[in-house]
């Protein structure tokens, strides 16, 4: 497995990737951090603001994951439904869940503008509706953030608007704008909070990984060149803890998703395309999301792949779904093609909590898809617990039960995979 970023348009247009060392030493600290993405990173940020010793640990480059690859879509929401989850919290502890939602999006915002971090950060996202009953369900979830005191405006965009308004595009009902939410360039955020770890102290060290784990009071991570032996161990590892500890990969389902971006648009096509500048995610099962970049490239992601491997040829995989939406763009030349996996769940609410047999192990996985704002808020929920051996989100968070996906490392992918073709197939025929 290639050790470098994907050669992704994030990638090319990175502020800095110059390299970090490797461990080559023992070290003793209070916690150690194990995951170079935007959980570790930003958990290291809580830990040290609170004046704990730590250090990070990555297996290949920060960002190599899903955080400096993904869509860089900064959305609100926690999980997809957690309305189901009253019977785990409460009804107190779904109204937390719900307000999570929307202060992780803040949380991310005010990281970025505290500390001046450059990653083309824009407001505005727009649900879309591939059915009219998609677009009338947007009318119940309008009321609902305007019941809960939402602070930002939102706008429902009927059919007859959409494609002035919102997205040239023929195939959608109808959309709801959220400005709220946005988008930015994920690897140049991550990037750029790992430089504000390392400010406040934090040890990083890159192509490091974790060669075994000895548990006790005080846990020891032995790498190839040290180990170091700290307190409290957070498990940051996500798509990618593969056997570190099997009790937890068990629970989170690697899963491909794929991004093309093409070459840069004329200012008259980009917002022929995309008027206002947008993040656009539609209703699918398969999704498509998409939006613009800061040097008006159509960066079009989606398609999610349950298969356990990647397409040979990514391009050839997402250009037909891109020309679905945009058949305008038939002649335009796709310059990066990139992808890797995501962490799902099986309830795809994300999971936090400690090993009960080891309870100075902490962890968080299985953003499903929400990982941008979701990674931020769990970090602080950690920082909070470690620090403090207490807190009252990592409660309400850790209470949600998670199943283990049956079928073992090997079975796990293809029945997902023919679970989610059932899903698709109702979407085809209903």
């Amino acid at each position: 497995m290639n050790n470098q970023h994907a050669q992704s348009y994030y990638a090319a247009t990175a502020h800095s990737l110059t390299p970090l060392p490797s461990l080559a030493e023992d070290l003793v600290v209070d916690v150690c951090v194990i995951g170079g993405g935007f959980t570790g990173v930003n958990t290291a940020i809580e830990l040290a603001q609170r004046g704990l010793s730590v250090v990070l640990l990555e297996a290949r480059r920060i960002g190599w994951g899903a955080s400096g690859r993904n869509g860089g879509q900064l959305i609100r929401g926690i999980g997809h439904d957690v309305s189901g989850l009253a019977r785990y919290v409460g009804a107190e502890g779904v109204q937390y869940m719900e307000r999570a939602g929307v202060d992780s999006v803040e949380l991310v915002g005010k990281r970025i503008r505290e500390h001046g971090i450059d990653c083309d950060l824009r407001w505005g996202f727009c649900e879309l509706a591939n059915t009219q009953a998609q677009f009338e369900a947007f009318n119940v979830e309008q009321a609902h953030l305007a019941a809960s005191g939402y602070a930002h405006e939102t706008r429902l965009v009927g059919p007859q608007q959409i494609r002035q308004q919102v997205v040239n595009s023929g195939v959608y009902a109808g959309g709801l704008i959220d400005m709220g939410s946005g988008h930015l360039h994920p690897l140049n955020l991550v990037l750029g909070e790992a430089r504000l770890a390392q400010s406040l102290g934090v040890k990083i060290f890159e192509q490091s990984p974790v060669l075994e784990l000895i548990h006790g009071s005080t846990a020891q991570v032995r790498c190839a060149g040290g180990t170091v032996r700290a307190g409290s161990l957070v498990l940051a590892c996500n798509a990618y803890l593969d056997e570190l500890e099997p009790k937890l990969s068990g629970k989170v389902l690697p899963a491909g998703s794929y991004i093309i971006a093409t070459e840069p648009l004329s200012a008259d096509m980009a917002a022929q395309l995309i008027p206002q500048n947008l993040a656009l995610c539609d209703q699918k099962v398969g999704l498509d999301y998409y939006r613009l970049s800061a040097d008006q490239r159509l960066l079009f992601g989606g398609a999610c792949h349950y298969s356990g491997r990647d397409p040979a040829d990514i391009e050839a995989y997402m250009r037909p779904q891109m020309l679905k939406v945009f058949p305008q763009l038939a002649n335009v030349r796709i310059d990066y093609q990139w992808g890797g996996m995501i962490g799902i769940s099986a309830n795809r609410f994300p999971q936090v909590g400690r090993l009960s047999q080891h309870p100075n192990v902490f962890y968080a996985q299985g953003y499903s898809g929400h990982g941008l704002n979701v990674t931020h808020w769990c970090a602080k929920l950690l920082g909070e617990a470690i620090h403090a051996g207490h807190s009252q989100g990592f409660d309400v968070f850790s209470a949600v039960p998670h199943m283990t996906f049956p079928g073992g490392p090997l079975l796990r992918s293809p029945l997902l995979a023919l679970g989610m073709f059932w899903y698709r197939l109702r979407e085809l025929l209903g």
